[in-house]
């Protein structure tokens, strides 16, 4: 049995304490998520008005601007879930967040695996309209068990590798600008100028077949809508 990571994400980490911080932007790197991080909550709403992050992780009580009026203000114009993250864990602290807009709670300390796992549900929840199976001819896309197969076989991706493929299969047949899948695949940390994007694509056609993938030069990526079965108008 092929073991997959989670799909990558784009995450925003909202955390005034470093090592907190630093520590869970490496967690979620090394589960394949693309994850920025805040300080504060300025920097946090800058951050999340100016990118659709996936989820945000929000510390509860920050200086200057707290996790609460961060997410008063988010509410405003975005629907990003949002996991409150605390070591304040009475119910009325927890009624108050999830009354502003929050989508989850989790007490520090957290379990790293529960954590995980409920960002999982989180994301999940937000698209939960997504198709749970994508057929891509004899390459099949299981979404909840995060598995690609080909011809009925396992096909080895990593986390970069499945969050490209979900991503443009999830667009079949439009035309996916290099940009937007800099935007949902990689953080802030990462040079958009760098070939890593075609490095990923290359990966898939070789494991996965060279005509999968097609490029659009100037455009972007895109998988080809399925051909029409005979009798369809």
């Amino acid at each position: 049995m092929v073991e997959y990571k989670a799909t990558p994400m784009r995450l925003l980490i909202v955390e005034d304490e470093a090592p907190l911080r630093n520590g869970l932007l490496k967690l979620l790197r090394e589960e394949g998520y693309a994850a920025d991080g805040a300080a504060n909550g300025e920097e946090g709403l800058h951050k999340a008005m100016e990118t659709d992050y996936d989820a945000i992780v929000l510390d509860y009580l920050m200086p200057g601007m707290d996790g609460r009026e961060m997410l008063r203000r988010l509410r405003h114009t975005k629907r990003t879930p949002v996991m409150m993250l605390t070591a304040r864990n009475s119910v009325d602290d927890r009624v108050a967040g999830l009354d502003l807009g929050a989508d989850d709670y989790v007490s520090k300390p957290y379990v790293q695996q529960e954590l995980l796992a409920r960002l999982r549900a989180l994301v999940r929840r937000n698209h939960s309209s997504a198709v749970a199976v994508i057929a891509l001819g004899d390459v099949i896309i299981d979404t909840a068990a995060r598995r690609v197969t080909k011809a009925g076989h396992d096909e080895p991706v990593t986390g970069r590798e499945y969050g490209l493929l979900e991503y443009l299969a999830h667009r079949r047949g439009a035309v996916v600008p290099r940009a937007e899948l800099y935007e949902h695949l990689f953080d802030e940390n990462e040079d958009t100028l760098s070939n890593l994007l075609e490095v990923h694509v290359c990966n898939l056609r070789r494991k996965l077949g060279a005509d999968l993938i097609k490029t659009r030069r100037g455009l972007g990526y895109v998988i080809e809508a399925a051909p029409k079965e005979k009798g369809q108008s």
